[in-house]
């Protein structure tokens, strides 16, 4: 699974899925799909909670993509995004859960 931040998820997914950025983790592994995203208020913040993520074991990361999209869809593509209401409210619900367990 493939943890990243960006100012610009549909450009970024548009770089993955033409091998844009040349021998990259996401070029090796021809990463080409989006599960799973949050969205901040600021870079520092989703900076923040990649190096969280990037920490966990593949299955937690797994349980929680499976949280908001349990079929594993595409939730965003380089033309834009295609889980968006009920992803988006099930993500803040999740980042209200967390912010209680801090």
């Amino acid at each position: 699974l493939y943890i990243g931040v960006t100012n610009d998820l549909c450009r970024r997914i548009y770089e993955h899925k033409n091998h844009l950025i040349k021998n990259s983790f996401t070029d090796k592994y021809n990463l080409e799909y989006c599960i799973y995203f949050e969205e901040y208020a600021s870079m520092d913040l989703a900076i923040k909670r990649e190096k969280e993520i990037k920490k966990w074991n593949r299955q937690k990361k797994e349980s929680l993509i499976n949280k908001v999209n349990p079929k594993w869809e595409i939730a965003a593509t380089e033309k834009g995004f295609k889980i968006a209401s009920s992803f988006s409210e099930e993500i803040k619900n999740i980042m209200n859960q967390l912010k209680t367990e801090e």
